[in-house]
């Protein structure tokens, strides 16, 4: 049964492509997004999203971590029409990052609509214009699952489906499947959350611009390696100049219901903070792994 009907029939079995050297299935990404290239690099996908009350929309961007690329998520303002996946994707599609860390390849489409099935497979239909950009293939999978982390975290904030199952992914270009999106990868599959594609350290809060009371600072986020040390640092921002301010180190969280969560509470007084976690590597505990920074101001 849909929960949410796209405008027009869908034609399911439209162009076929023309086979290609070099192009991968989406729900079947190369070898290099399941080999991280460093350590502590992630092994599974995100945990699925919980349903929340909030209005607000989880966006996944693509970032970058050491040598390797990765999905972070933003929660965003969204406007009230269309459903909620829709409106993420749109998102993703049409604006800016918060963090300027953070981008993507997806162009603004003239057409999207979005469907969930009573399978817990959400259809995601779009022109073609969505894919406006020239990107080389490594890019192109991690865009595809850009869209799919986006659209699987927005079904599932929102409770359009149910989180105890597997969420697959269906892309179709203006209701054809096999369209090769980026001119890498071939759309129509059944696609889940690909393993190895978050951030190996990714901050939860406070994200990038926010504005808060003096006072104890929360910060909190994951980590791809439960039980593992990290290194935590507050910097002041004084225009271009930074100055450590707060430094320490704090485990992530081993419980299973908790895996690799971490979280520290630290007093700041007015001014421009960055707050900069980072992984620490047994034997090297001087490098700074995966780094991951959010700036925000205290009032």
């Amino acid at each position: 049964m849909l929960l949410l009907v796209l405008p027009a029939a869908l034609v399911l079995s439209g162009c076929v492509a023309t086979p290609q050297p070099g192009i991968t299935n989406s729900n079947a990404p190369s070898q290099r997004l399941s080999s991280p290239a460093s350590p502590g690099a992630p092994t599974t996908s995100a945990p699925l999203e919980t349903t929340q009350a909030s209005n607000k929309a989880p966006v996944y961007w693509i970032g970058r971590s050491n040598n390797n690329m990765f999905l972070y998520r933003e929660f965003r303002d969204v406007p009230d029409q269309d459903n909620p996946v829709t409106r993420a994707l749109r998102v993703m599609m049409s604006e800016k990052p918060l963090d300027p860390d953070f981008f993507t390849p997806w162009q603004n489409p003239k057409k999207l609509a979005t469907s969930i099935s009573g399978k817990n497979v959400i259809t995601v239909d779009l022109s073609d214009d969505a894919f406006n950009s020239n990107v080389d293939a490594a890019m192109a999978e991690r865009a595809i699952q850009q869209l799919v982390y986006t659209a699987t975290a927005a079904g599932a904030s929102a409770g359009l489906i149910d989180s105890g199952q597997q969420i697959q992914v269906v892309v179709l270009v203006d209701g054809h499947t096999d369209y090769v999106a980026f001119n890498h990868v071939r759309l129509g599959s059944p696609t889940s959350r690909s393993s190895g594609m978050v951030a190996p350290v990714w901050i939860i809060d406070p994200q990038e611009g926010t504005s808060m009371e003096e006072g104890a600072v929360k910060v909190s986020g994951r980590s791809t390696v439960p039980g593992g040390k990290l290194r935590w640092e507050i910097l002041r921002v004084d225009g271009s100049v930074k100055t450590t301010y707060l430094n320490g180190n704090t485990p992530a969280s081993a419980d299973a219901g908790q895996s690799g969560l971490f979280s520290l509470s630290v007093k700041l007084g007015p001014g421009n903070y960055e707050v900069k976690v980072s992984q620490l590597q047994d034997g090297n505990p001087s490098q700074d792994l995966n780094v991951d920074t959010r700036g925000f101001t205290v009032k």
